[in-house]
């Protein structure tokens, strides 16, 4: 079996550990991240909606600066919520905030029915600064 190339960033072990996942993998220029969600240090949701997606975000960064990459570098993102309808506004809100100018990255928003406690995902792909040159 080949060894996988995990990212791991500071922090949050307990999340990653108590569901036995790698937040991250890079593999042939690009970093598969793993949905991030609205998790406080100890791996508990955030109870604020608004809140939770914003720590979502800020998880999810945290793993990009981890493997050397930032929002830019998205070239894929799925989003999973559990009340999709009365969700959304606020999800576009923080997102737009996130993603100020275009070109945006593909986005695909699923409505799910359980997120293990949680009410939003967010999971990437995105593209290793030092493989830019080969992943066009």
């Amino acid at each position: 079996m080949t060894q996988r190339d995990v990212v791991f960033p500071p922090g949050r072990q307990a999340l990653y550990e108590l569901h036995r996942y790698s937040p991250a993998v890079r593999a042939n220029g690009l970093l598969f991240v793993s949905g991030q969600v609205g998790s406080r240090e100890d791996g508990s949701p955030e109870p604020d909606f608004e809140a939770q997606v914003r720590l979502a975000f800020a998880n999810l960064k945290a793993v990009l600066a981890a493997a050397g990459c930032s929002l830019d570098d998205l070239v894929d993102v799925t989003t999973f919520h559990t009340d999709p309808e009365r969700q959304f506004e606020t999800v576009l809100k923080v997102k737009d905030e996130m993603f100020t100018q275009a070109p945006y990255p593909n986005w695909t928003a699923v409505g799910v029915n359980w997120l293990a406690g949680f009410d939003f995902e967010i999971k990437v792909v995105a593209r290793l600064p030092d493989a830019l040159g080969a992943v066009a």
